[in-house]
């Protein structure tokens, strides 16, 4: 993660004396989502109570219950406000009176591609030793950040089925790689780690299996990377990044990858870190839009019992503050969560008992203290 005042997150327009105030739309969506964007909602409160940020809030309400009422997963008009945010943080979605999820794939996925959010930011840090779930390993040793390419690859949604139903149904799912869509990724990861002083950039791929898309992506590595020679850089496959990813974390700084293999690599590092619940991300189009959201589903289930755990949203929005050119105060809601950790009080998937509002009430307090 960036250190404090870093401004890598924050393109060409963050700025702490930034003119007016800054747009954010906040998109709670379904299940827990709403649970863990109440917490994030009330932590701003706190933070503009005590002048510390003054941002105008977007509220919307894209979701399930907004798609069964109306049948339409994004208004008219829907994407195109978005470009007039300057950041947006989503909570989760997904419902199961949605069987096939269509209006999660139509908000995020859409989400991406329209405002070509071609970053997926996902940085893997342990904050604290009762989180590491490896013995070997020291949690100081898990720091590395994933730059996940978010608009090509397998998830572009080319492809299709033909007879459906039968012995013979064939599904075909395509595979779309452009010199473009490599170079910017990589182009992007590069400038972080040598912006952050990172020493390494590791290129994630399974150039054995899939020589065109794989070769493509060495090639254009390989030429970015000369742009950059105070990087060490490396190529791996996939199934290596894996085993070295519980193996020996610590050999990995910056990784940048396509967006099947970063979609898998980055929920093992997640488990690296104490798990879905503590994983923020963002989205970004550095220079222009960018989107923020703790990777964990919506788990409609515990929805409102009060268990969700909301120290994922809560360091997105970590992200979001930095991207917004507040990394001071971002630096100190990174603190406040590692400084709640350390005191217990969390929820019961970290081994603890305390409730959602009470974790984000321990949060609020802690950043306060700390911004004192």
């Amino acid at each position: 993660m960036p250190a404090e005042g870093s401004e890598y997150l924050g393109a060409s327009a963050a700025g702490e004396e930034h003119r007016g105030r800054r747009r954010v739309a906040f998109l709670p969506g379904d299940g827990i989502g709403r649970d863990v964007t109440a917490e994030v909602r009330l932590l701003l409160m706190a933070l503009a109570e005590a002048g510390l940020v003054d941002l105008e809030v977007v509220e919307l309400d894209w979701g399930a219950d907004r798609y069964l009422s109306t049948g339409e997963s994004v208004p008219h008009g829907g994407f195109a406000a978005l470009r007039g945010c300057d950041a947006i943080f989503v909570g989760a979605l997904g419902d199961p009176r949605v069987p096939d999820a269509a209006h999660a794939r139509d908000i995020l996925l859409g989400m991406r591609r329209e405002l070509d959010l071609y970053v997926n930011f996902r940085p893997v840090r342990c904050l604290d030793a009762r989180l590491n779930p490896l013995s070997h390993v020291e949690a100081s040793a898990i720091d590395m950040v994933f730059f996940r390419e978010n608009t090509e690859g397998l998830y572009a949604g080319i492809g299709g089925t033909l007879r459906r139903g039968g012995q013979d149904e064939l599904a075909v799912e395509e595979m779309v790689v452009t010199r473009r869509g490599v170079e910017r990724i990589v182009r992007a990861a590069c400038e972080y780690a040598q912006g952050e002083g990172r020493r390494r950039v590791t290129l994630v791929d399974k150039a054995s299996a899939l020589p065109r898309a794989g070769g493509l992506w060495r090639q254009v590595f390989a030429q970015v990377a000369e742009a950059f020679p105070g990087l060490e850089t490396e190529t791996m496959y996939v199934d290596v990044a894996a085993h070295e990813l519980v193996k020996n974390p610590a050999r990995f700084d910056v990784v940048v990858t396509d967006n099947l293999f970063g979609d898998i690599l980055t929920d093992v590092g997640a488990a690296l870190q104490g798990g879905l619940g503590m994983a923020p991300s963002a989205n970004l189009h550095p220079g222009g839009a960018a989107m923020f959201e703790p990777v964990h589903g919506s788990a409609p289930p515990p929805a409102g019992a009060g268990w969700a755990n909301p120290l994922a949203a809560v360091l997105s929005f970590g992200l979001l503050l930095r991207h917004l050119g507040k990394g001071g105060t971002a630096a100190a809601v990174e603190a406040a969560v590692r400084r709640v950790i350390q005191s217990g009080h969390v929820t019961p998937d970290l081994g603890g008992t305390c409730t959602t509002a009470e974790v984000g009430r321990a949060v609020r307090e802690a950043v306060l203290e700390l911004c004192a």
